[in-house]
């Protein structure tokens, strides 16, 4: 099969963009945009400074043509950038990473109900646990589960191979699972 085969719509966007299209850029920054400033936020904890580093990531994108081909492939290509200006910045200015809203598995507990507050309350919880990760199981739990990027997507974005990111997400939600419960939630997925 050949690589414009595979091509996906934001690959062929680029494309576009390449090719002269500026409606290929508006549409991939348009896409990705928001996302890719939270998930820039939650490294240095900043919006302005988010937004800034977002528009710097796609600039970089589309200042010179990238190896990009394959479905899914820009998206990690972007992200990688994004991490590597992010991680830049951080360094910079030592600030903590991010946080994780829930996960591929649902807390339980016989005295929570589904109420607005109770909800609030537990978010509250995870949100606190997620903290308490080491933040490459942070990171790789919000690649594949918030983003929906392929582990082999995801590899590419953290510089690691797809086994390692295999054993993150698996050690990443070991760990969120072992500080959930020892606050007293209990998991149906056991």
């Amino acid at each position: 099969m050949a690589a414009n085969e595979r091509m996906g719509a934001d690959e062929a966007a680029y494309r576009r963009y390449l090719l002269g299209d500026e409606a290929g850029a508006e549409q991939l920054v348009r896409k990705y945009g928001d996302a890719l400033k939270s998930y820039i936020d939650g490294f240095i904890h900043d919006s302005h400074e988010s937004e800034d580093l977002m528009i710097e990531a796609f600039s970089q994108l589309f200042a010179k043509e990238r190896p990009i081909e394959g479905e899914g492939s820009f998206k990690a290509y972007l992200y990688k950038i994004a991490r590597h200006l992010a991680l830049r910045h951080k360094q910079k200015h030592r600030l903590v990473f991010l946080c994780l809203d829930e996960l591929d598995f649902e807390p339980r507990s016989d005295s929570l109900a589904e109420t607005a507050m109770l909800r609030s309350e537990r978010d509250r919880q995870l949100y606190d646990a997620l903290e308490k990760l080491k933040a490459e199981y942070r990171e790789a739990l919000y690649l594949v589960y918030f983003e929906e990027m392929s582990y082999r997507n995801s590899a590419a974005v953290m510089n690691k191979s797809e086994g390692q990111i295999t054993k993150l997400i698996h050690r990443g939600k070991q760990s969120l699972k072992a500080i959930l419960e020892q606050e007293g939630f209990t998991y149906a997925d056991e």
